[in-house]
Parts: C-alpha cells; structure tokens; sequence
C-alpha cells in the first residue's frame, strides 16, 4: 500500500485498525483489516494463475468437502443407525473422522491460529483467538479420546466451528465492500491510472507521474482523472460524485471537464489544467479519507470494549468448565465452556459503528455533500438548533444595484470607485457593485493600500485619495462626514429592508448605493421542514434590523439578530452552546470562516469561499441548500443504526452467552449464532442504503428511522456481483 492509502483496508476501505492483515496477490503488496477481507480480496481478484489464488480455492474446496463428509457421518453415528452388531466399526468410523478433520483443521484454521498467534506475540487477543481456541479444544479432546478409546468424539464440532466462521467472514467481508462502495472511487483514487498521448503514442500512466499540459485520452465509461479543457471530441459527462445532479453535461471542444467525473458516450482528448489536490476531486477525496481515519467518539468506547470483550469471555469460559466439571461428566463441561468461546462475537461490536459511518457517508458522498467525518454525523443527529447566515446562504447572494444617490460628486464617480475598492472581494454585495460598473462601462481603476474589515466595509487609496466602502457608522467612525440631504434618505432605506452601502472619500460620503437580494425560493419550505424535525430556526447577518427582519419574516426563522459582526456571531454561539445548546452554522460568506470554526458544526454551502470550505465541518453542492432538512435526518438515522447494532452486539452477547454458561447452547449451533450475529449487524447498517432520497418527505424518513431493524431480509442479502 502507497500514501494516504496505506490506512485502509484494501477490500472493504475501512480502516486497517492498529493490526493489519499483509497478502501479496498479484504481485502487489496489500494489506487488509482482517482474514474475511483477505480472503473475499483473493477470492474476487486473484488471478486463476498466480499460485497462492489457486491454492486458495482449492484449500477452500477441500475443507468444504472434507467438512461435509464429517458431519454426515458423525450424524450417522449420532442417529443409532449401527446397532450392536455394527459396534466394532464405530471406533474405526471414529479414526476415519479424525484422519479427515486433520488435513480440516490445518486447511481452514491455519489463518485463524496465525492471527491469534500474531496477537499473542504481540500481547493482544482477538476473535480469531477465541475461534482457534474452541477448534482447538474440540479436535484435542477428541483426539485424547480417540487414542485412549473413549466415545466423546467431537471432531465435526472443531470443523463446522471453522467452516462457519469462514463462511461468516466472507459474507462479512463482502458486505462491508458493498455498503463502502460509494466512497470506494475516492478512497482509490491515487491508484488511478491515465491514458496519456506522448509523441502520438497512447501510454498508460499512474495519476502521480502526471503533470499539468499533458494530453489525456478519456474514452467512454472511464472516470477523468484531471480538471482540463478538451481539445477534440464530443461526449457527456456525470458530476454526480461532485455536484449531487445526476442529469448529464454535454461537454465539446472547448469546455472545462473536472476530475472524477465519469465520461459516458464518446472518447475525449483533454489537456490537462490541473490534478492531485489542486482539483475539487483531490480535496473531496483528501476529505473522505480524513474523515475515515478519524473515528467518532460512539465508535472509540465501541472499540474499547472490543478490546476487553475478549479476556472477559476467557475467564467466563475457564469458570463454566469449573463450574459443570463437578457436576456433570468433564466432557459435557468442556462443550459448555466450548460453547461460551464460539458464541461470543466481539466483531459485531467492532463493525456496530464504523459500517454504518461509512455507508452515511456514502449517502452524503452520493448527493455531492463532503462530509469530515463519524464525528459531524453524530453531532448533527443530537442538535436541535441551527443558525444561518443571509447572504448568499438564504439569499439568491446576486445583489442588483437599485439606485444611486450622490453629493458633491457624479454617480459614476462613486460607483466606479466603489466598484475599485469591491473589485478583488468575493462577497456577494461587492459582486453586484463591480457588476453593476461593468454593465455602466465605467473605468475601473486599481486601488493601492486596500484594507478589509469583517462586517465593516473596506478602504484604499483610489487615485491618491483615502476612500471607504461600508456601513454608514463605520464610515463615520472612519471620520466621514455624513451630508444633511443624506441623513432622512438613509433613515428611509434601512427602515425599508433594503442593503445600503456608503461610499466616502475626502473627509466626505458622497454616494449611497442601495442594492437588493431576493430570497431562495426553496427557503420557506425548507424551514419549514426543519421545524417538522425539531429543529429551532435562527438568522444572524451583519446587515440592519429591518432587512434582517424582512429575510426572517419571508423565511419562516424562529428568530434573528442584525448588526452582528464575525465576532460577535462567534461569541454567540459560543455562548448558546455553553448555556442553552450546541449550534449548526450554515454560511456561504467571506467572514463565514472563523463562525464555521467556531460553531459546533459547521455547514457551507454551494460555491463557498476557500476560506468556508477549508473551515466547514460539512460541504453542501451547488444549490444543495434545500438538502439541509435530508442531511439532519440521514445523521439521525446513522446514529440510530450505530445505537441499534450496538444495543443487538450487547444484548445478544449477553444472552447467547448466558445460554452457553447454563449448557443451553450446543457448539455448532452456538458458531452458527455467532456468525450470524455479525451479518445481522452488516444488513442492519446496510438498510441505510434505501434511505429516501427525498428531504421533504419527512413520513417516510420518519417512518425509515423508526422501523425495524430488518425490513427486508432477503433484498438486504442480494450482494453485487462485483463482490
């Protein structure tokens, strides 16, 4: 494994854990974060003439075979089929079942005992020492019986302990790679290769030897690797993984085509612009891996009582052997004890959390949202109040320039000067300034010495003279002198809702720009849905009270507060998450950065500032406002999986243990639990993937979140056939 990538498992792309499992399969070094993964990797891409992947499938064969064979004669024993004519041939029915249970133990065990054994060197214990222990304990004791002619034979008890379990790991292991699938593209993404035109030649290169002016061959079917522009051919694209729309984009000669994308009709020629971690793909991609890597706090104490699950179960086992082997004969006491090892399952506590994470970021991933990780999802499930800010988040953030009003100077001269200071800022008032100037065909002139001050305004020299762009009070402040025909204007257009913003220069305002951003039209009803959810509802803006009020009242919020600056939107929230409770921030802004840090959760959304983005804790697609109510209640559904599969790994360690200690349980019957316990917690979390897709159908999320733990259990067992 190379990079970022050695941290994964190299089947389902969970995380390896603290003890990874190494195989070399086709010549190629992997590692994996357990035997069924190891063994279901081999099985799906080890090629039929490398000699480990051949031999792998024969050992499977012949354990499968030799397995069944024990078991159908054992049953002919246990049945009373030879009677007492028959008795000198059960001893060698006897030799015949240990003579095929050795090659057994050795063929399906041999990863089993190598794990624990590595475990053991290393002062851990896992399941697989629980497993070996049992398989060992049964083929043992039968084997001292065998040799000092007792009848307590128990040899297909230590095969179908293994055969179960190995049976159990792969549909495990295939399980887990089908629910991680849609954030496998990016967790393989430094493994990607390009198809790259050298001297007219097509040569095939890993994406980390490429560099930017190269020319990528894309042909149908095959994911971009690199933002460029194409140079010839004609062809849709799917930026599902990076927008969230599904509908395709019809890319020509000429367009911009962005990494990760899915090139669908026809064969491009692209000229590469960019690639790695300077493309959005790279940083949704860095994004998810991070994410993955850092596991949730629910997930910690999950792995931590895995951790001790283990000894526990041991010592549980030595004092039940205790306990009946003064009671019962030391054979059926041994089966007891047998039974408490092979029936505790410490693997559904390990995957209760990290599954279902994973397949809720693959939900997100699906609808363009990039999410940090475990973490956000759990915090997003428990809060209960959320603030935004206006513009550009429940704005259109396409402010229009409605009027100009001036004194003592030219409307142009005050727009284009404005327009100087608001050239090079990304808020959106500024974008309707120097649009407003370009639409005028005014001069824009470069300022010098420019300054920005958050929730304030900005200045500069425009032409040698010191120049302020901001709120009226600022630019008082600045030392402004604000004209008499300005003052009763000014106090008409704030109590109206409208944004005005002064423009001053030699010791003077000279012009009041006022300008408009409408409202989102799918704001009210995504409020409103929020409401439905429990969600409480608030707007924080730096702008004035009456067009806070204005945006509050035509949004539906529960309540707002203006004239905020960053630092004060940072000292709210902190104060409401230190005295009420925790707040989500959604914001779109310049001054968003330091309030999305600072919140509890952090959302930003669509085309976002750099600052936003690298800040939030989640990003939401262009247009992805409206998915907000969807995104609390997918976290909700994802904390009540991990809560479901974890309340399922403790109840049912519980009781089958509990049976096992009070002889209620036989060993094959308790392996088979035990293999069972894991699946139901693979199609538990696998129910995520039939999540609606719909944010406002709040009875049908409601109704998903608060169903049973399996709906459908056999359209939950259909895995893909790539698995």
């Amino acid at each position: 494994m190379k990079n970022s990538l050695e941290n994964f498992c190299s089947h389902c792309l969970l995380s390896l854990g603290s003890h990874p499992t190494q195989r070399i399969v086709n010549g190629e070094e992997h590692a994996f974060c357990c035997y069924g993964c190891c063994l279901a990797f081999q099985v799906k891409h080890g090629s039929r003439e490398e000699p480990e992947a051949a031999w792998l499938l024969v050992r499977l064969g012949i354990g499968g075979f030799l397995s069944m064979n024990i078991m159908l004669f054992s049953l002919l024993l246990y049945s009373g089929t030879f009677d007492v004519a028959d008795s000198e041939m059960i001893p060698k029915f006897y030799w015949l079942l240990g003579i095929l249970a050795t090659p057994v133990l050795v063929i399906l065990g041999g990863p089993f005992f190598k794990e624990s054994w590595e475990g053991a060197l290393q002062g851990r214990l896992n399941s697989a020492t629980l497993i070996s222990i049992g398989a060992l304990s049964a083929y043992g004791y039968s084997l001292l019986m065998l040799f000092t002619g007792g009848e307590n034979i128990y040899f297909d008890t230590a095969t179908m302990i293994l055969v179960l379990f190995t049976l159990g790991r792969y549909l495990e292991a295939s399980g887990r790679a089908k629910a991680v699938r849609n954030v496998a593209p990016l967790l393989e993404a430094e493994r990607q290769y390009a198809t790259v035109i050298e001297n007219g030649i097509e040569r095939l290169r890993s994406i980390v030897e490429m560099k930017i002016g190269m020319n990528v061959r894309v042909r149908p079917g095959e994911r971009i690797s690199v933002d460029g522009i194409v140079l010839e051919g004609h062809s849709s694209t799917d930026e599902s993984i990076l927008t969230g729309e599904n509908r395709p984009v019809s890319k020509s000669e000429g367009d911009l085509v962005l990494a990760g994308s899915i090139n669908q009709n026809g064969s491009l020629l692209i000229e590469c612009g960019a690639l790695g971690s300077n493309t959005q793909w790279g940083f949704l991609c860095q994004s998810v891996r991070e994410a993955l890597s850092h596991p949730s706090s629910i997930q910690r104490l999950a792995d931590h009582a895995a951790s001790i699950f283990v000894p526990i179960v041991l010592s549980i086992t030595v004092l039940t052997i205790i306990f009946w082997q003064s009671q019962i004969p030391l054979n059926q006491a041994l089966l007891n004890g047998l039974a408490v090892l092979v029936v505790a399952c410490p693997c559904a506590l390990g995957l209760a959390a990290p599954l279902a994470t994973a397949l809720g970021m693959g939900q997100f991933l699906h609808r363009g949202c990039i999410i940090r990780g475990g973490e956000v999802q759990e915090t997003l499930a428990r809060i209960r109040r959320i603030a935004f800010d206006k513009t550009g988040t429940l704005t259109k953030g396409a402010t229009s320039l409605i009027k100009i009003e001036n004194d003592d100077a030219s409307q142009e001269e005050v727009l284009q000067r404005a327009a100087g200071l608001e050239q090079h800022s990304e808020h959106s008032l500024a974008h309707g300034i120097v649009s407003a100037a370009k639409e005028r065909k005014l001069n824009i002139k470069n300022p010098e010495r420019v300054q920005a001050v958050a929730g304030s305004g900005v200045m500069g020299y425009v032409e040698g003279e010191l120049t302020a762009v901001g709120r009226s009070e600022w630019l008082k402040k600045r030392g402004l002198e604000m004209p008499s025909s300005f003052v009763k204007k000014l106090r008409n257009y704030e109590s109206s809702g409208q944004t005005v913003v002064c423009v001053g220069w030699s010791g003077k305002i000279h012009g009041i720009l006022l300008l408009d951003d409408m409202l989102l039209p799918e704001v009210p009803i995504m409020v409103e849905t929020l409401k439905k959810l429990d969600m409480r509802t608030m707007l924080l803006t730096g702008d004035l009270p009456a067009v806070a009020s204005r945006i509050a009242k035509s949004a539906g919020v529960d309540e707002w507060k203006a004239s905020v600056s960053p630092e004060e939107k940072c000292t709210f929230l902190e104060q409401w998450g230190g005295i009420e409770e925790p707040v989500i921030m959604v914001g779109d802004g310049l001054n968003d950065g330091p309030v999305l840090a600072r919140a509890e959760v952090g959302i930003a959304v669509g085309a976002a500032t750099d600052l936003a983005r690298e800040t939030a804790d989640l990003v939401l697609p262009e247009k992805g406002l409206a998915l907000l109510p969807w995104v609390i209640s997918l976290s909700r559904a994802v904390h009540r999986t991990i809560l479901t599969n974890l309340l399922w790994a403790f109840g049912y360690n519980l009781v089958a243990i509990t049976l096992a200690v009070f002889g209620l349980l036989q060993p094959i019957l308790a392996a088979g639990l035990m293999a069972g316990s894991s699946l139901l917690v693979v199609f538990n979390s696998l129910r995520l993937e039939q999540f609606p897709d719909n944010p406002a159908d709040l009875a049908q999320v409601k109704s998903f979140i608060s169903g049973k733990m399996i709906t459908n259990f056999q359209n939950t067992l259909k895995f893909d056939e790539k698995m």
